[in-house]
């Protein structure tokens, strides 16, 4: 009879005795269900003795044939538990435990037994391999063989770098994802693993491949790990298995700051387009209104047709120059810097077909294959120095409009001030831009990956983990100047008035080439003439523009716009060494006749004392 039968005896022997000692009688049975079907237990009827009997059984004990009777719980407890050592399919059967005596022989044993867990009282036990070593779970061998790890030459020296001893030739292999790993492996697994790095080169010292190289070379067996800024992507995940991510990572974009007071059409800046088409309609609406107005009382707004409509204009633009409130806004955007992204869309690179620069050997090279870059249109770089270089000089200069790379790239690369001062980061929006980040890489189905995934993430909640990053990466320092911040400037340059400046020369550039051209062409058969030379052209063009330089400051000052006659103040004469002193009244009788070279339609008459017109001219024009 095995235990099963045991207890079967055992629990029929306690329900006998317990109903003995309790002092039952025949049970009375509560009334039945009615059921046609007499085989249903619900038809048999509920004892009325149930409830006492059910609490006499639980607190009752004994010593049956399996071993104390006892029921905790409703759950019958053991008393002892016989060890089998398992072999393969066979069994060995060993020694028993009880709660009294511990490992013993068998169960029968004298009160003044010892109690024991010694394993030694077991004997032999036969493990897994037909060893009698106790094993310490699964492990690296601790031979020679040490896991090979793979590293790239040719990257970031903060994240991964690799140099040879010159005395021992042992390969040194630093930067944050070799710290990291050397935490894990070192100080977070429950066993040893022995490991040594193999730097991914050719003969000649030079990097052997891509990213996608250097892990495909575990999937031929030349590596047993890979570690490094390894990016977790799906097409390496067909040949090995990585570990969870230790950093988070997505792909950006860096491109340079734009100053706005470089631009030299700066001072449009204050007011919108459709707001200043407006604003310079209502100015001259106003300036011609006010001319309406003025016109025929203000001798500003008199004089020859061009003269008129030049005054409009004239005092529709002082009125909007000498305005408080944009020279004020004008002066904020000049004197304070304001920073923007060159480029905000990743889509404007490749409408423009602009040159664009990645990481060497970095999957983003088949990123922006897949978003339709040109590819004669990427360039590769391996150092932060040759970022910095290649978009300093631009798209149009052998340069690139923009660098596209990881997140944890880009930090480090604007945690440095020179460089955060004149670039910016732009994020990318879309699934295709996020990946898992770094991680590191094993063999297909190897043991290794649940573990060291583990303890990635007991590192990662620790402060050495901080540590390292600060030793390295800076701490996830920031650029305070990104962002759309601003940096006050205490200076200005050309190129902040140059479209100011053009406008200035523009306007006056086309009145003097309109007045030549009027000039050549009033002149022209002085220039044509074939009977003088270059020497006589040139002075009788001299004479005639300084003729009518004269004769146009003497007819704007002779004329008078009443058609009166005019009279030459006192004061001029008097000043005039030329006219012999003459009295008050004998100047205001003073007038200019048709016969010293004024038309008789101006109505002039000479009493008194006359004098020729230069004279009087003078005298006019001295005073005035």
């Amino acid at each position: 009879m095995n235990v099963f039968g045991l207890w079967a005896y055992d629990c029929a022997t306690a329900l006998i005795m317990v109903v003995g000692r309790s002092g039952i009688g025949v049970s009375k049975f509560k009334k039945p269900v009615a059921k046609e079907n007499l085989t249903d237990l619900a038809a048999i009827g509920i004892s009325e003795m149930g409830p006492r009997l059910l609490q006499s059984l639980q607190s009752f004990e004994f010593n049956g044939l399996s071993g104390k009777f006892h029921l905790l719980d409703g759950q019958l407890q053991p008393s002892s538990f016989q060890i089998v050592n398992v072999i393969g399919k066979g069994d060995r059967e060993k020694k028993f435990w009880s709660r009294k005596y511990g490992i013993s022989k068998n169960l029968s044993l004298p009160s003044s037994k010892n109690y024991s867990t010694n394993k030694d009282d077991l004997g032999a036990i036969i493990w897994p391999g037909e060893s009698n070593i106790v094993p310490k779970g699964w492990e690296m061998p601790t031979g020679e063989a040490k896991l090979r790890v793979g590293v790239l030459v040719d990257a970031f020296s903060e994240f991964v770098s690799v140099e040879r001893d010159p005395q021992t030739n042992a390969v040194i292999a630093t930067g944050f994802c070799i710290d990291v790993f050397k935490e894990v492996m070192d100080h977070s697994l429950p066993y040893a693993v022995p490991y040594e790095f193999l730097p991914f080169k050719t003969p000649n010292g030079e990097s052997a491949g891509s990213y996608n190289d250097l892990v495909y070379q575990i999937f031929l067996g030349n590596y047993d790990a890979v570690v490094g800024d390894i990016t977790i992507l799906s097409n390496r995940s067909r040949f090995v298995d990585f570990t969870l991510p230790y950093m988070a990572s997505s792909v950006a974009m860096v491109v340079p700051l734009e100053d706005e007071r470089t631009n030299a059409w700066i001072f449009m800046k204050p007011l919108k387009m459709d707001l200043w088409v407006t604003t310079v309609f209502f100015f001259i609406l106003i300036g011609f209104m006010v001319w309406v107005v003025e016109h025929h009382v203000n001798e500003e707004f008199q004089g020859p047709p061009g003269k008129q409509v030049g005054m409009i204009f004239w005092f529709s633009f002082s009125t909007f120059v000498f305005c408080p409130h944009y020279i004020a806004s004008l002066t904020s955007m000049l004197t304070v810097q304001k920073l923007k992204p060159f480029v905000t869309n990743i889509r404007d690179l490749i409408q423009s077909k602009e040159y664009v620069g990645y990481q060497k050997g970095s999957f983003v090279q088949d990123l922006l294959k897949n978003q339709k870059f040109d590819y004669s249109k990427l360039k590769d770089y391996n150092a932060f120095e040759q970022y910095d270089e290649a978009l300093s000089r631009g798209s149009k200069n052998g340069g690139v409009a923009a660098i596209i790379d990881e997140l944890p790239y880009i930090n480090l690369f604007l945690a440095n001030p020179t460089y955060c001062a004149k670039y910016t980061m732009v994020a990318l929006v879309g699934p295709i831009y996020n990946t898992a980040g770094f991680g590191f890489a094993f063999p297909k189905g190897s043991p290794l990956v649940p573990d060291v995934s583990r303890a990635v993430l007991n590192v990662a909640g620790q402060d050495v983990m901080t540590r390292i990053d600060e030793e390295w990466l800076g701490g996830g320092a920031t650029c305070a100047e990104q962002d759309g911040a601003t940096v006050t400037s205490d200076s200005l340059t050309l190129d902040s008035f140059k479209g100011l400046f053009i406008v200035d020369a523009v306007a006056p550039l086309s009145a003097l080439m309109l007045f030549m051209s009027i000039f050549l062409y009033k002149n022209w058969d002085t220039l044509a003439s074939k009977d003088l030379t270059i020497r006589e052209k040139l002075m009788a063009l001299a004479k005639s523009f300084h003729g009518e330089k004269a004769n146009s400051s003497d007819a704007s000052k002779g004329e008078h716009p009443t058609g009166k006659d005019m009279a030459v103040p006192a004061a001029a004469m008097a000043d005039c060494p030329q006219i012999p002193a003459i009295s008050d009244s004998q100047i205001a009788e003073l007038n200019i006749s048709h016969d010293e070279g004024l038309s008789h339609d101006e109505g002039l008459s000479t009493t008194g004392t006359s004098f020729p017109l230069h004279e009087i001219m003078a005298i006019v024009e001295s005073n005035e």
